[in-house]
């Protein structure tokens, strides 16, 4: 049988890699625990939309009208399963790979890798980033971003980081 491991590229050691170019900086946050919360949601707010501003230690993300994304919750309020105020939680904290994005950069990257303005953002922060579905915010303030991939695109957002860096359009942006 043949080989077809070795057309690809080998994956990054997630937990060290930083990519680093065009007035960004992209590193792995490890260790987050994210459940995805449905139903009734009014215990847990409203949520943050895409680029909106999540604070530490909790970040709740809208995902669409009946569904939030909580990031560094309560483990007890967010147990696995139906609860009786009318919401079911399920955790899916191995279904995300997280990105930290920080740098001058930022605004040229997110030009580019989104199909809504920057400026105004969406009530969701669920959006379209480099083509594939991801969940994108603010991170404690407006200079940091935390990008969530479904974890079989991890190497895919660090390929076309670095395709950008190649073709020079990061670079063209910024000077």
């Amino acid at each position: 049988m043949r080989d077809l491991a070795k057309n690809w590229p080998a994956l990054p050691d997630w937990e060290t890699h930083i990519h680093e170019d065009g007035g960004i900086r992209v590193t792995t946050v490890g260790g987050l625990a994210q459940h995805l919360v449905s139903g009734h949601l009014h215990a847990f707010g409203e949520g943050t939309g895409a680029l909106g501003l999540a604070r530490h230690p909790t970040a709740v993300l809208r995902m669409a009208r009946d569904r939030l994304l909580v990031v560094d919750g309560d483990p007890a309020a967010l147990r696995n399963g139906w609860h009786p105020e009318g919401f079911a939680v399920t955790d899916v904290s191995s279904v995300y790979h997280v990105f930290e994005i920080a740098g001058p950069g930022i605004v040229a990257l997110l030009r580019e890798a989104l199909a809504i303005d920057p400026v105004i953002g969406s009530p969701s922060a669920a959006v379209v980033f480099a083509g594939i579905q991801a969940v994108l915010y603010r991170y404690n303030d407006d200079t940091v971003l935390r990008l969530h991939v479904e974890r079989g695109h991890a190497a895919y957002i660090l390929d076309w980081l670095r395709a950008r860096q190649d073709d020079g359009r990061i670079r063209d942006r910024l000077e």
